[in-house]
């Protein structure tokens, strides 16, 4: 999965825009790369990350083994719709060909809203729903599979409104089409 997911992962990272003293969440690390990634983005900042996955957690572990002595990375094992952060206290949050398993409530995408900063960013990468139908990996009991549309049906039943919400089409190698989602949680009216 590394290997596929490493252009996503860029292209999500590089629409995060991410500063050196950031403060970054990825949901679903998977083999720690995109956390990785972000730790060198953001020197001076922490880098956060969940996932389910006891072997997940352990491979992200060793990946990133030096950044986590050094106090600059913290990866936990959880759910996504209960993150054990406190509100407003992550400035970025990457997703990466997670969102197939977030339930249809949106729960997830509330959670993470909850603990992003205002004028903070996710960015949510996703396979559309053509190229995963043709590979045939997915279930209807395992994966939930998005267009355009329905990803941004989601977003709006977790919390943002349609203008705190971006979505572009990629073209990756092999033909692939991707979604790329931003969301930036808009800053309170005074």
């Amino acid at each position: 999965m590394a290997v596929v997911n490493r252009q996503p992962t860029h292209f999500a990272i590089e629409a995060l825009r991410v500063k050196p003293s950031d403060t970054a969440l990825e949901l679903g690390f998977g083999a720690g790369q995109g956390i990785k990634a972000l730790a060198g983005l953001a020197p001076r900042g922490l880098i956060l990350g969940i996932d389910y996955s006891p072997e997940m957690v352990a491979l992200a572990s060793n990946a990133n083994r030096q950044a986590i002595r050094e106090g600059r990375v913290a990866l936990s094992m959880g759910s996504l719709d209960a993150l054990p952060w406190p509100a407003e206290s992550v400035d970025k949050i990457l997703a990466v060909n997670v969102v197939y398993f977030f339930d249809r409530s949106a729960k997830e995408v509330a959670e993470a809203k909850r603990v992003l900063r205002a004028g903070g960013r996710i960015a949510v990468y996703a396979t559309d729903r053509v190229t995963m139908a043709n590979w045939g990996l997915s279930r209807a009991n395992t994966h939930s599979l998005f267009d355009s549309d329905e990803l941004r049906r989601l977003f709006m039943r977790g919390g943002f409104a349609a203008s705190e919400t971006a979505i572009r089409s990629l073209t990756l190698p092999f033909g692939i089409k991707g979604l790329l989602a931003v969301l930036t949680k808009a800053t309170p009216a005074r």
